[in-house]
């Protein structure tokens, strides 16, 4: 099985990760053109919020 895991980026978006690689990074901010994937909104409106890391499946 697969291992799949959301990290939030302090100050930044939500990164999927499956099996140690990059499958996705969402919005956070709510301000993003291209919803639900962010287009880095976060860094131009100052977007604060702390990281967390979560292991969904494994």
């Amino acid at each position: 099985m697969a291992k799949v895991e959301v990290v939030s980026k302090e100050n930044g978006p939500n990164l999927v990760m499956v099996d140690g690689k990059l499958k996705a990074a969402l919005c956070r901010c709510g301000h993003s053109e291209n919803k639900p994937m962010c287009d880095g909104s976060h860094q131009r409106l100052g977007f604060k919020a702390p990281g967390h890391h979560t292991v969904i499946l494994e």
